[in-house]
């Protein structure tokens, strides 16, 4: 009989229960292990590991077979120059501790701790957390920006030597520093390594910055070659640095090659009018300089119009500025000062700058209001334009240079609570200004303050000094001024013979004796023969002409009992290493024989092992001192380099 199909599950189903019921459970499996227990004894564990190591020498993981099949089908690839220049790092690779480091050290940058932050720098140089660039450069900007050329330098050199790769900014800050320090020849050198040997080209400021500093410098041409050269490397027209090639025509009253180049730039930007305005203020300085004052006014207005669609920056505000207040136009410069702080509006319109107030009270100056000068100056912190070391010098020179030195003295007074450091320039200033008040006490006072704050006086500032102590019969305090500069300047042949006139003309003659005596012992060189004639002629006049010779002979003496004694000691030290070695042999000749050849074998070994150990100290020493002189070598040419630049940076200002 045919079952329908729900009939037919149903049986199905009813048939599997069953069968499930009736069937007995399986005994579970076991799964023993192949090893029961750990090893009973340490050898059988030895045994096992080493018969493991030998398995897996004649048959190795498959993973090793495949990461050897991977590195064969790679192709070979070229090895590196290790003279190439290094690829400076990521900005990514500032993280973590490395972030944190970075961290503090612009903590202490806005401390205005900057030694503190140089020497955190270089200790972390050789620590777990490296430093990236990026703090070392803004530790250098840092530096930078307050004058501190001598340790920039230091720095650079430093992280140079670690093999801290630059980025474009770094040569960026030593262009600044060169060109700074009037020292545009280090300044292009340092552009042609950047162009020849660095993996990355200049930025846009790289130009900007050496085309600025060129023309500070006179050197025009040459920054109009450095841009006609930016353009063939492909960069576009630039209206900032067309700007700066226009300050320098104006400076040279050159007011043909200021239009010259404005309509170059007009005609490389294809536009009629240029929106940019950095350049409408030099435009109306070649106006004024042709005398055509309707038609530089008129370029006022234009641009500072109602409805003008050129685009002002507190850059191109400073340079109407500056047009207006040269140009008898003071009247309007004000008027528009004013406008330029209403409209200042940070960090979205930026308007006024510290140049602005610099401009406005240098012309108060000029015009001898100094009262609203230094009532402008006071205001300068209303719109977050606090003053820095130039500021104050631009003031404190002219209030000195129009008989006001108490409101100078004032104002130096004042630039510790707005967080300040003055410079040379500072010092000078007021030192000089003393003298020619007759204040000498003061003017010493001044020049140790630079000392002690560890700026770096060149030598005619010190000559002006001492001079003037001597004229008013201050020879103790002069022969002490000496003293502190003769470790920190090079004196010449008239400053030893100024101070060695004085000294004898108040019978100090002994005091004579001892500064030639020092001047052997330190360089004898700079005992020339016309110095040495001098002084021979001043101490004849005392019957004491013969104390030159007898120093040359002491100094002779003295000389010769130290190479007698460093002879004798090499000596000694090569007749005790002879006589160590003679027992040695002696030892190996003569000892005793049978069970006491161990004995006499492991004592030479050991006499071998301390003679060796010797010699590897002893080299050791003498490697250290060779890498000391060269430190001291190397120090010694990065001293004279930033006081040469410091030098010129002073008498630039």
């Amino acid at each position: 009989m045919a079952l329908s199909k729900p009939s037919f599950l149903n049986h199905l189903i009813r048939a599997l229960t069953n069968s499930r019921l009736t069937r007995p459970h399986a005994p579970p499996r076991v799964y023993l292990p192949v090893r029961h227990f750990s090893f009973a004894t340490p050898e059988e564990a030895a045994a096992e590991r080493r018969k493991r190591k030998r398995r897996l020498r004649i048959e190795p993981p498959l993973s090793a077979l495949r990461q050897q099949q991977q590195q064969q089908s790679r192709p070979a690839q070229a090895p590196q120059n290790p003279n190439a220049p290094k690829l400076p790092e990521p900005v990514s690779t500032l993280s973590g501790s490395r972030l944190n480091l970075h961290n503090k050290i612009l903590k202490l940058i806005r401390e205005n701790d900057l030694e503190e932050a140089a020497l955190y720098t270089r200790h972390s140089v050789y620590s777990n957390c490296r430093p990236t660039i990026y703090t070392c450069n803004a530790v250098m900007a840092a530096q930078l920006r307050q004058g501190k050329f001598s340790d920039l330098l230091t720095l650079h050199r430093f992280i140079t030597q670690a093999g801290i790769a630059p980025t474009v900014v770094t040569y960026n800050l030593l262009l600044s520093l060169y060109l700074d320090c009037r020292k545009f020849d280090l300044a292009l050198e340092q552009y042609t390594q950047l162009i020849n040997d660095a993996p990355f080209n200049p930025s846009p400021s790289t130009f900007r910055i050496l085309i600025q500093g060129l023309v500070d410098n006179q050197q025009l041409e040459k920054a109009i070659e450095i841009k006609n050269e930016m353009e063939t490397k492909g960069f576009k027209p630039d209206p900032t640095i067309y700007s700066h090639l226009m300050s320098g025509q104006a400076k040279n009253s050159n007011a043909d090659g200021v239009f010259e180049l404005f309509e170059e730039l007009k005609q490389k930007m294809g536009a009629e009018e240029i929106l940019d305005g950095v350049i409408y203020g030099n435009l109306m300085k070649g106006y004024f300089l042709k005398g055509m004052e309707a038609e530089a006014m008129e370029v006022y207005n234009k641009v500072l119009g109602e409805g003008s669609s050129i685009k002002m920056n507190d850059v191109a505000y400073n340079y109407v500025l500056e047009a207006l207040s040269k140009n008898g136009k003071f009247d309007e410069a004000l008027n528009l000062f004013e406008r330029m702080k209403i409209e200042h509006d940070p960090p979205r319109k930026l308007s006024v700058n510290l140049g602005s107030y610099n401009i406005i009270v240098d012309r108060y100056c000029v015009e001898k209001r100094f009262d609203e000068a230094i009532e402008v100056f006071i205001t300068m912190g209303e719109e977050r334009c606090n003053p820095d070391t130039l500021s104050y010098n631009v003031l404190i020179d002219h209030l000195c240079s129009n008989d006001k030195l108490g409101e100078a003295e004032e104002l130096y007074k004042g630039m510790s609570d707005k967080m300040v450091n003055p410079d040379e320039y500072t010092f000078v200033t007021l030192m000089d200004t003393c003298l020619k008040e007759n204040r000498p006490d003061d003017a010493a006072q001044y020049f140790r303050q630079m000392i002690e704050s560890k700026r770096r006086p060149n030598l005619a500032v010190y000559n002006r000094l001492v001079e003037a102590l001597v004229k008013v019969g201050k020879v103790d305090e002069a022969k002490s001024f000496f003293d502190l500069m003769v470790p920190k300047l090079r004196m010449n042949d008239d400053a030893y013979k100024f101070i060695m006139n004085a000294l004898s003309g108040t019978g100090k003659h002994d005091e004579v004796v001892k500064i030639v005596d020092g001047i052997l012992r330190e360089d004898p060189s700079d005992f020339t023969v016309e110095l040495e004639e001098f002084v021979r002629e001043l101490l004849r006049k005392e019957g004491m002409e013969d104390e030159v010779t007898n120093l040359k002979m002491q100094l002779e003496k003295e000389k010769a009992e130290a190479a007698a004694k460093a002879a004798e000691a090499a000596e000694k030290a090569k007749a005790k290493t002879s006589n160590a070695m003679a027992d040695l042999l002696a030892s190996k000749s003569f000892g005793r024989k049978d069970n006491m050849n161990e004995d006499v074998e492991e004592q030479s070994a050991e006499a071998e092992e301390d003679a060796a150990a010797n010699s590897v100290s002893m080299a050791t020493e003498v490697e250290n001192e060779i890498g000391d002189a060269e430190e001291i070598e190397e120090a010694e040419v990065v001293g004279e380099e930033s006081a040469e630049i410091e030098d010129n940076s002073v008498m630039s200002r």
